[in-house]
């Protein structure tokens, strides 16, 4: 998101030729505006609901990753069906693809982000994983308990939604769901709170300033949340696994820069 204002100005802009469509995979620089074509260029959107390693990985192996679709400008009428070639040939409609905005699609994917996916899971592993070690309990167990036991849930919601992830455990388990939940209403106005801004650009004004100034402020994130403690058992156990395969030393992970710790 950060580089492509920069890269369209100096690189696309002055070799575009008149009525050349743009594609995107993310609607953030449209719908912020940080990207201007003029009026008589398509601009439309194939947003993949993955990252681009997995796309790959999927498309060499005969299959798709999902996507949604979206057109901002269609000047000559032409630009729904070239946006769902493109969405075909990236191997997409083999898993599906669903209709939306540049809008919709850029406050959707920046919340479920910041709230869910990435601020919501890491923070609960963190914090859980914590209180556990902090009370006294061994790092490995909490690491299970915590994080590893994740991907079995996960999977099983991706299967069947929330009620198959509660069907296949105890009733132990779902009661305590029920009753004995850190998520509360003062997480949804939290929420809503990060909706807000994201929705009126403060979000994103203060991610591309902090980018621009050489991202400080990204950068000693990174490092801090490349230390926290689960960092340091994490590795050690998947290391342990022989289904692991050397996931930790991944390919697609060699230009991450945030300070992941070993041992």
């Amino acid at each position: 998101d950060q580089y492509q204002a920069k890269v369209y100005k100096e690189e696309v802009e002055p070799n575009l030729k008149p009525g050349a469509a743009l594609a995107f995979a993310h609607g953030f620089n449209i719908h912020y505006g940080y990207i201007k074509p003029s009026e008589d260029h398509p601009i439309f959107m194939v947003a993949p609901k993955g990252p681009g390693h997995i796309v790959r990985r999927e498309y060499a192996a005969g299959r798709g990753v999902p996507v949604v679709v979206a057109v901002e400008q269609d000047p000559d009428g032409k630009t729904w069906p070239l946006c769902l070639a493109y969405a075909k040939a990236l191997g997409a409609l083999r898993a599906g693809a669903i209709k939306t905005t540049f809008t919709e699609e850029t406050e959707t994917d920046l919340f479920g982000e910041q709230n869910v996916l990435m601020g919501g899971v890491n923070k609960l592993v963190e914090m859980g994983f914590e209180v556990l070690t902090d009370a006294g309990y061994q790092p490995e167990i909490a690491y299970f308990e915590v994080c590893h036991e994740l991907k079995m849930l996960v999977d099983l919601m991706n299967e069947g939604g929330l009620n198959k992830a509660r069907w296949s455990c105890s009733d132990t388990a779902q009661y305590g769901d029920y009753t004995n939940t850190c998520i509360d209403e003062h997480v949804r106005e939290r929420m809503q709170y990060h909706l807000q801004r994201i929705q009126d650009g403060s979000f994103a004004k203060e991610f591309i300033e902090d980018q621009d100034a050489g991202a400080p402020k990204f950068k000693a994130l990174q490092e801090e949340y490349g230390n926290v403690r689960i960092e340091t058992v994490g590795p050690k156990l998947r290391a342990m696994f022989s289904w692991n395969n050397g996931k930790d030393d991944d390919a697609d992970m060699a230009t991450f820069t945030g300070k992941i710790a070993r041992g």
